[in-house]
C-alpha cells in the first residue's frame, strides 16, 4: 500500500511541473513522508497513514474543484488544477519528521496491562507552528509557491489554527477565506477526509 501511495503522491506532484518540485520530492522520500503517521492518536495513526491522509485531502480537494466550478464557472480561474494537487498533497509536509516510534502501556479487555505500539510527537526542532511551518519548509527546499497556494497551506487548519485574542489572526483567516478559493477548498477537504474518510 505504501509503494502505491509513494508512487501516486509522486506521479501527481511531478506532474505539476513547478520548479523546485524534484527537491520537495526528494526530500519527502529521504525525511520518511511516506512511512510517517498522520497523527499520534486520532486520524490514520499507523505507518503510511500521513501519505495516505495526503491523498485522501487530494482526491476530495479535486472533487469539491469540479463541483465549485459547475456551480460557479468564474472561479475556474482561481482554482488551477495544479495549485490543489499541490496545497492539499504537502499541506502538512510539517508532520514529516516529527513522529517517532513508541511503546506504551493500557489496560486491556481483562484489565490487565499489555504493553502496544504507538507515536509520540516532537515539535522540538522547529516550533513555529504548522500551516507556517509546512509553508516555510517548501520554500526553503526551492519550491515555488503562488499566493493563494501559501495561503491554503497556511491556513488549512482553519480556526483550530487560529492564536487566541490575535486580532490581526483573525482578520487574516477571514480574509484568506474570502478572497482565496483555494483555501476554502483545502479546508473542506482536510476537515472532510480526517473526520469522514478517514473517521
Amino acid at each position: 500500500m505504501i509503494n502505491y501511495q509513494k508512487e501516486e503522491i509522486i506521479g501527481l506532484l511531478q506532474a505539476t511541473g513547478r520548479k523546485g518540485m524534484d527537491s520537495v520530492v526528494s526530500y519527502l522520500e529521504k525525511a520518511g513522508f511516506f512511512t510517517a503517521p498522520a497523527s499520534v492518536n486520532r486520524h490514520l495513526n499507523e505507518e503510511g497513514g500521513l501519505a495516505q491522509h495526503s491523498l485522501n485531502v487530494c482526491h476530495t480537494a479535486l472533487r469539491l474543484r469540479e463541483q465549485m466550478i459547475a456551480m460557479k464557472p468564474e472561479v475556474e480561474a482561481k482554482l488551477p488544477e495544479h495549485s490543489v494537487v499541490i496545497a492539499s498533497l504537502l499541506h502538512d509536509v510539517c508532520k514529516t519528521n516529527i513522529y517517532k516510534k513508541a511503546k506504551k502501556w493500557r489496560k486491556n479487555q481483562e484489565d490487565r496491562w499489555e504493553q502496544y505500539d504507538t507515536y509520540e510527537v516532537d515539535y522540538g526542532r522547529f516550533p513555529v507552528g504548522h500551516g507556517e511551518k509546512s509553508v516555510i519548509m517548501l520554500l526553503r527546499l526551492g519550491l515555488e509557491l503562488t499566493n493563494d497556494e501559501i495561503v491554503a497551506i497556511r491556513w488549512h487548519m482553519s480556526a483550530w489554527d487560529l492564536p487566541f485574542q490575535s486580532y490581526e489572526m483573525k482578520t487574516s483567516i477571514s480574509t484568506a477565506s474570502d478572497e482565496y478559493p483555494l483555501t476554502a477548498i483545502i479546508q473542506c477537504a482536510d476537515g472532510l477526509a480526517t473526520h469522514i474518510i478517514e473517521g
